[in-house]
């Protein structure tokens, strides 16, 4: 057993930079680990100024001075972000309650539906029933109370909100504007070879900053390509709907999945099982065929290349350990892992 992981350690760490670069991801994740929840402005900083470094570029190439750029994107990032709470916010906010409001009446018709189901398909049993109604009903219960105690700690987490909204565009205008001297601070922490850490580097810094901000244009598209006919169609909480499917495209083949089931459920209690309930189902059945058929080869075709299997994966164990932030960033998590064993040196035995 000894000289088999000699043999392997041989083969896989006879290289100084593999050893380097394994520390290096060995204390990033640590860092990661332990000091995520501390941390998170800073990452939510780095994600957006990967988000908005694109348009820096861009202003740049128009022959924009560097700090002008800067401010320019920083300021109309600002601006945006400023309307979206003005303006969506109260809006989802509005439905979410409409919604709690009216929940007592869809259950009630959704139980009535079950306790027939009895009469017509005779394999399925009364107790059966019961004990999918207590099961709903105590998620509910315990969803409700989840929503009480948010609501007590509201005025902690308007506090936070008002701090990281200070706090997050300047991280975020300081990594724009120093993002070259901060790349070469943090390479004094490493030794003077470090051209396998410099070729993971280069080829995950491309990759992530090309998946967030096509992610990100991702969500948008999706939601507003789902709001528009959900609202032409009058279907309730369409702004909230949207909303909820824009962000499943965060978690690939899962998010898709998963918010398909409020979307039926709601056009199911408003239409029954009408034309219009079917022409909704169509209508959003396209938009996810085209998301995934059309428009995320066309974002991300030269940004993933790896099998629907090893995302779920890491959608998995990623989510498992850092939660929304682990879903968010599982593929470019996975991307880094595969960048390292592309490039991982492995030496030859001599026999």
């Amino acid at each position: 057993m000894i000289d088999v992981l000699k043999t392997w350690y041989t083969r896989h760490f006879s290289d100084p930079q593999a050893v380097i670069l394994a520390i290096s991801l060995i204390v990033g994740f640590a860092i990661i680990y332990f000091l995520g929840e501390v941390l998170t402005p800073v990452i939510a900083a780095i994600v957006i100024a990967y988000v908005l470094e694109g348009l820096v570029k861009k202003l740049q190439a128009m022959k924009v001075p560097h700090l002008i750029a800067v401010v320019t994107v920083v300021i109309l990032f600002s601006f945006f972000v400023l309307i979206i709470f003005l303006g969506l916010v109260p809006l989802f906010s509005k439905q979410l309650t409409q919604f709690f409001i009216e929940m007592p009446g869809m259950l009630a018709q959704g139980q009535e539906k079950l306790m027939t189901l009895p009469q017509q398909y005779p394999i399925i049993s009364q107790t059966q029933i019961e004990d999918i109604l207590h099961s709903v009903q105590s998620e509910i219960a315990s969803f409700g109370q989840k929503v009480v105690s948010v609501s007590l700690s509201s005025a902690v987490n308007v506090f936070t909100l008002l701090v990281y909204m200070v706090v997050v565009p300047l991280l975020v205008f300081f990594f724009l504007k120093d993002k070259e001297k901060i790349i070469i601070w943090l390479m004094r922490f490493l030794p003077s070879r470090q051209g396998l850490a410099s070729v993971v580097w280069r080829e995950v810094d491309l990759k992530i900053g090309n998946y967030i901000r096509g992610k990100l244009l991702e969500v948008v598209i999706v939601g507003l390509a789902t709001y528009i006919p959900l609202k032409l169609m009058g279907l309730n909480y369409a702004a909230l709907l949207s909303f909820l499917v824009g962000l499943s495209v965060i978690i690939p083949y899962v998010g898709a999945v998963a918010v398909t089931i409020p979307v039926a459920l709601i056009a199911y209690f408003q239409w029954g099982l009408s034309s219009e309930f079917f022409y909704l189902l169509l209508v959003y059945g396209i938009v996810q065929f085209l998301d995934g058929n059309v428009l995320v080869p066309l974002l991300f075709s030269e940004v993933v290349n790896m099998h629907p299997a090893a995302i779920i994966v890491a959608v998995l164990v990623f989510g498992g350990l850092w939660g929304v932030w682990g879903v968010f960033f599982a593929i470019p998590l996975a991307t880094l892992i595969q960048a390292v064993i592309n490039a991982w040196p492995v030496s030859e035995l001599s026999g």
